[in-house]
């Protein structure tokens, strides 16, 4: 048994595991590990021939510690940290709505690098993007990175648009298309479920073409082990209420960038929707998000400030309580 309190299923042979072993052996990718010991310094003590990583329990025993602190929500590199600084207790993890909250992206760091954003995005150069946005939602977390980072930085290359035509969406939809696969990356290996955890499903109004806001919050609650429906922009009402039907969610959560999407019809007809036997029939919670909502909510329907509000709602259950 290691330090965490968790049955190893073999002790490792003279001379470690492989990295193809400790993958299968902890249900990551072999790239992640490769990945954590590239960036983190989370590899091996020794390496066969110098080179050919073999992993001994006391590695995997970091490893282990690592995988939980990011199932439950930590960032990777804070995550990281924890592990190195040996800070990690042998008890679980805290929830993550228990643990403190990452700090928010020092100010003077994040204006440098919504800078070297914007300068990319100015550049059309692609790989440039998918770096800086990878060492952002890694340094900060994702909600502050959306926060701090990539939503201003969205926002003023929208203002430069706007104010030139024509002449700049270039880089405003090659910016979207690699924050949305930046977005994609996070929540590509996805924890374990939190037992218990409801389903949210998460839509654009009818109309709505703007969805990287509601990338980002399913990102996040994948990230958390928490079950998610996306269904992206422009959603018909018809589509989204037998969406409602089928799947039975606790909460729905509707998009609307723009006054001109953001209509109280869909929302009653979503939350009109019933499922269940009769007697004990359900419905869900409806909550609406945007700019477009400023001003004219739905009655009955919570909206939700911001990223980290939602995450705050959903994740807790506050949305149906």
């Amino acid at each position: 048994m290691d330090p965490t309190g968790e049955l190893l299923p073999e002790a490792p042979p003279e001379g470690g595991l492989t990295t193809g072993a400790v993958a299968r052996l902890l249900g990551v990718a072999p790239t992640t590990l490769r990945s954590w010991d590239r960036r983190y310094g989370l590899g091996p003590a020794t390496r066969e021939g110098g080179r050919h990583r073999r992993w001994t329990a006391a590695d995997i025993t970091v490893l282990r510690a690592m995988c939980r602190l990011t199932s439950e929500g930590l960032p990777p590199g804070e995550a990281a940290r924890t592990v190195l600084a040996g800070t990690v207790s042998s008890g679980p993890v805290p929830a993550p709505a228990a643990r403190r909250a990452p700090d928010r992206a020092p100010s003077d760091a994040a204006r440098r690098d919504c800078r070297g954003l914007a300068r990319a995005a100015a550049r059309l150069d692609g790989r440039t993007m998918d770096e800086l946005l990878a060492a952002a939602l890694d340094r900060y977390g994702l909600p502050a990175a959306w926060d701090e980072v990539i939503m201003p930085v969205l926002h003023a290359v929208g203002r430069r648009w706007e104010s030139t035509g024509e002449r700049y969406i270039e880089v405003e939809h090659l910016l979207s298309w690699h924050v949305s696969g930046a977005l994609r990356r996070v929540s590509a290996q996805p924890p374990p479920h939190v037992p218990g955890a409801g389903l949210s499903l998460l839509a654009c109004m009818p109309g709505e073409t703007h969805s990287l806001a509601l990338e980002a919050l399913a990102a996040t609650l994948t990230r958390q082990g928490l079950p998610v429906g996306m269904f992206g922009a422009a959603l018909p009402v018809a589509a989204l209420v037998e969406a409602v039907r089928r799947t039975g969610p606790d909460a729905v959560v509707l998009w609307a960038q723009s006054a001109e999407t953001a209509s109280p019809t869909p929302v009653a007809r979503v939350e009109a929707v019933e499922w269940g036997v009769r007697g004990a029939r359900r419905r869900p919670a409806v909550l609406v998000a945007g700019p477009g909502w400023a001003g004219r909510r739905p009655p009955g329907a919570r909206h939700l400030s911001g990223l980290a509000h939602a995450v705050d709602v959903l994740a807790t259950g506050a949305a149906v309580r």
